[in-house]
């Protein structure tokens, strides 16, 4: 087998290996998406925007029943107000954000919710942190923010701002706070603590289950293997053939 073949072997081999690991990656990276927002108005410093947030199911034998959201610097808890959610479903503000829950949904149902912000703030993008709890206990985290450039196994809902329309300014904060809207729920009130502690800090556990990374690290290295044996076994067959 002359050298030319033998490249023209290896860069096949090569190509077909780069092609597989970059559809896995790319199918992966779209299944990491499970929690998203979008807003009605997505300009810095836009007054009355409805966000609403779905929260994809994962589990196919419990739903979710609870929601807790970490709201990002500039809006705070007291200017938010629960706009539509699953029936029976109540908002509860915490000290940093808020929880919206109440009866399991049904296994397999995304968990849709949307409130209402009397302003967003002057900032070019906002993270809101996403804890699911499920009817039988399981946690999923949704709360790492990536740089710019960079690639997370559980990335926060973030929503992307316009820049602000001419003339917008910041109001100014109420001088006591409003109430919000709901009643809490004996299903807000039961995780809540510790998906709180959890939300805050990045550098909590991940639920099982949550990210990919694993899962494709895995499958890249036997690729790899594969396409490396591939070759040798065409390599050798070759010489034997000649």
């Amino acid at each position: 087998m002359n050298a030319s073949r033998f490249s023209t072997v290896g860069r096949r081999f090569g190509v077909l290996a780069v092609a597989t690991i970059s559809t896995i990656a790319t199918g992966t990276g779209q299944a990491a998406a499970h929690a998203e927002v979008t807003a009605s108005d997505s300009r810095a410093l836009a007054e009355n925007v409805t966000l609403s947030f779905v929260s994809e199911a994962e589990s196919d034998t419990s739903g979710i029943k609870e929601l807790r959201i970490v709201l990002p610097k500039g809006i705070t808890p007291d200017t938010v107000a629960l706009k539509e959610a699953p029936k029976g479903w109540k908002l509860l503000a915490t000290a940093d954000g808020y929880t919206v829950g109440g009866a399991a949904l049904t296994a397999g149902t995304d968990a849709e919710h949307s409130i209402s912000v009397r302003q967003l703030p002057d900032a070019k993008s906002l993270a809101f942190k996403t804890v699911e709890t499920y009817g039988d206990g399981k946690i999923s985290r949704w709360i790492e923010v990536p740089g710019e450039g960079q690639q997370v196994e559980n990335p926060a809902p973030v929503l992307e701002l316009k820049e602000a329309a001419p003339g917008a300014e910041p109001i100014a904060a109420s001088p006591t706070p409003e109430p919000s809207t709901g009643a809490p729920s004996s299903a807000a009130s039961g995780p809540s603590d510790e998906a709180t502690a959890s939300a805050s800090s990045e550098a909590g556990a991940k639920d099982e289950g949550s990210g990919g990374g694993g899962a494709l690290r895995t499958v890249i290295a036997v690729v790899v293997v594969m396409a490396a044996g591939a070759a040798i076994w065409w390599v050798r067959r070759s010489r034997r053939s000649v």
